[in-house]
């Protein structure tokens, strides 16, 4: 575990400012302006000076005839480059060798910190998931550490494990990355399922890491003892039947940094006032489905969105999970009035959602509009995480294995939604590694093995597909054997990729006699 006296040195190092608040109009200029065809490019360069000495001389010459603002950012700050790798596909090499080969190449080694960057050291190296996401992900990692472990990287899961510890011990929370303008929201709170990975595989016992499971708990649950019916509070949200659930959130209520000028447009789209806008894309980015139908009024308009209405399916079926790992932990520790109210917790939760989120005529999770006290009714992925963490019972389970089969099963694997022409890029046509995995395990709990090897199947042909044409591993796919880019969203089709690396390299040890453990780079097969 990190020891203290490192861990202090290196929140010293943080900025404490984030990039709209250290340039100011600079920073706004820059964004408007798209000095950078992707705003996360400036909020991630490194300033070749003092802020303030760049500010201040931004402000004296802006004015001026003949100022070029992109000449003046290039001549001030120094994008992020990647680590020159002299990586090539090998044409000899398995699908898991090129993945095993990828890891080091994503991995970011602790290094003198950059003054006044955004981003956040860290004790131990980490593995980043590649292209322009060049930081630490939180809900990602997990998915990551699935193929580290298949590939025997048992000191880097301790690394990373240790690295999750510190962000909780510093900030109270894991942030969405670590960046400063990641801190006012988290991401899919998956600690409690890295500590079960983490004793699995002998990394650390989960007991060690309990206290940081507890100070996770209390950021996602702070507040919420003291609402009443129908109130809310950050992250929490006690409804008017006294039960209390859980909405994803951010701290700021502006537009995110890394997309600045896109949640300016979206805002002008809407007659809502733009700071309600910026807090839903915000708690929206929270979530990791940025951005989804799920989350809208209108499924093509980003404009409606209002994430922090809705209380998510997964979310709260992650926070049982939570619950029942401090309350078997906590036992073990002997603990045993702690196991007890957590135990409690946990329970209450599940009846929350067996009451609010259960359909029994869909016969599948939906998450709650809280604010309209109604169910939704758009079947997402999502109605699998009860099965992943085990809160549903053996009929709720059959029944969303039936769904799953009718209604979000694609040539590719897994549908996200139902939804096509959203624009968003966590709906149809695309499928993500994270949701496969999900799903997976999820029907494999309850037995229902032949559905759970299809949805498998299916998605390490679509990988493996792309790999012997493309030589590469991406963030997301459509969902049939093709080479077209999965598109929407706000950026292009990221390479690399951390999950779909780590599920694809489990999946596949699982499944020893799928083509994809013979495929190899660029040598198709006949289609």
């Amino acid at each position: 575990m990190t020891d203290i006296a490192p861990a202090v040195e290196l929140a010293g190092m943080a900025d404490s400012l984030t990039p709209a608040e250290r340039y100011e109009e600079l920073f706004v200029a820059v964004q408007m302006q798209r000095v950078f065809v992707d705003s996360k490019t400036f909020v991630d360069c490194v300033p070749c000076r003092e802020p303030q000495a760049i500010l201040d001389d931004y402000r004296a010459q802006r004015d001026a005839a003949n100022f070029d603002l992109g000449a003046f950012v290039h001549a001030n700050f120094s994008p992020y480059e990647l680590p020159p790798k002299a990586f090539v596909a090998n044409p000899d090499d398995s699908l898991a060798a090129h993945i095993d080969r990828l890891w080091p190449v994503l991995t970011r080694q602790p290094r003198e910190h950059p003054p006044f960057s955004s981003l956040l050291p860290l004790p131990h190296p980490y593995v980043v998931p590649g292209g322009r996401f060049t930081e630490l992900y939180y809900w990602d990692s997990y998915f990551t550490m699935l193929g580290l472990d298949e590939s025997g990287h048992c000191e880097l899961l301790r690394s990373m494990a240790d690295n999750f510890a510190y962000l909780i011990d510093t900030y109270g929370h894991v942030p969405n990355g670590n960046r400063s303008y990641y801190l006012g929201r988290s991401q899919p709170p998956v600690f409690a399922l890295m500590t079960e990975l983490f004793e699995q595989t002998g990394v650390h016992p989960a007991t060690d890491y309990l206290p940081q499971l507890r100070k996770e708990y209390a950021f996602w649950m702070d507040g919420g003892a003291e609402l009443r019916p129908g109130e809310a509070h950050r992250r929490c949200v006690r409804l008017a039947d006294g039960c209390l659930l859980n909405r994803y959130w951010d701290e700021r209520d502006t537009p995110r940094e890394e997309a600045y000028r896109e949640d300016v447009e979206t805002a002008r789209h809407s007659s809502r006032p733009a700071h309600e806008v910026y807090r839903h894309l915000r708690a929206a980015a929270e979530s990791g489905w940025d951005f989804s139908s799920r989350w809208l009024d209108d499924p093509c308009r980003l404009a409606s969105i209002r994430t922090t209405c809705i209380l998510p399916v997964d979310l709260n079926a992650l926070l049982y999970q939570l619950e029942r790992q401090i309350a078997r932990l906590c036992a073990v520790e002997g603990l045993r009035r702690d196991a007890g109210q957590f135990h409690d917790y946990a329970e209450r939760r599940r009846a929350a959602m067996q009451r609010h989120m259960w359909n029994d005529v869909g016969g599948a999770y939906f998450d709650y509009d809280w604010a309209i006290q109604r169910q939704r009714d758009n079947l997402t992925a999502a109605t699998l995480m009860p099965l992943f963490v085990q809160l549903a019972d053996p009929r709720q389970a059959a029944r969303v294995a039936e769904v799953v089969r009718t209604r979000l099963l694609a040539p590719g694997g897994l549908r996200t939604t139902e939804v096509y022409g959203s624009g968003e890029q966590w709906d149809c046509p695309n499928g993500w590694a994270p949701l496969q995995w999900i799903g997976i395990r999820g029907l494999q709990h309850y037995g229902h093995q032949a559905l759970a090897l299809e949805i498998e199947r299916r998605w390490l042909e679509i990988v493996s597909y792309l790999f012997e044409r493309e030589n590469k591993l991406v963030e997301k796919y459509v969902l049939r054997p093709c080479t077209e880019a999965a598109s929407g969203g706000e950026y292009q089709r990221q390479d690399g990729f951390g999950w779909t690396n780590g599920v694809t390299r489990k999946l596949m040890q699982e499944d020893p006699g799928h083509q994809a453990n013979r495929c190899r780079a660029g040598r198709c097969r006949p289609d």
